[in-house]
């Protein structure tokens, strides 16, 4: 429903955009950053229910739950009144920002910008290996590797999923790339 809705915004203001463009403006609209700023905005952390330990935690203000929790109203919306008023609750909630074609390159994350830089040098994928995992099961941080065997180089990253680990060490392969001259 948010995609779809999303996609449709996105057509309208920038439809004579390549798609590959449109793409990536509408992953940078519909990331969990952007979806939980959306909901702080909206308040949504003052109304939603968790349960004793995830509350004590600061659950309320977690970025994935917030963000999971807007989709839901996105989707409670679209069951009890169709299509037309969810797509118009997503029109409002992305209308105050500015729509234009400079957003995908904001949208490119280290891991896809790697992979693009990898590419056009006809080069292989980076292989990403998690190292180790620290911290109590409920507050994990993920310690991982990034390796390019055919620049016989590894980085490391660490993030709090991971996702966000390997994230992490591509930015670092990124700017080793960089330090050395070879210029993603």
């Amino acid at each position: 429903m948010l995609n779809l809705s999303v996609a449709d915004l996105l057509f309208q203001a920038l439809g004579n955009q390549p798609e590959g463009d449109l793409s990536r403006v509408r992953a940078n609209l519909v990331k969990q950053e952007t979806l939980f700023h959306l909901a702080t905005e909206l308040g949504l952390q003052s109304v939603l229910r968790l349960g004793e330990g995830e509350a004590r935690s600061g659950g309320n203000m977690r970025p994935s739950i917030l963000a999971d929790a807007l989709e839901a109203v996105i989707g409670a919306v679209y069951l009890d009144a169709g299509f037309p008023a969810a797509s118009k609750l997503v029109g409002r909630l992305f209308g105050k920002m500015e729509i234009h074609p400079a957003m995908q390159a904001l949208s490119k994350d280290p891991k896809t910008e790697l992979q693009e830089w990898l590419q056009g040098r006809k080069l292989k994928l980076p292989v990403y290996s998690v190292v180790g995992t620290l911290g109590a099961a409920h507050r994990q941080t993920f310690d991982v590797a990034c390796e390019i065997p055919e620049l016989n180089h590894v980085e490391r990253g660490i993030g709090a999923s991971r996702r966000a680990g390997e994230q992490a060490a591509a930015a670092a392969m990124l700017m080793h790339i960089r330090t050395i001259g070879k210029k993603p």
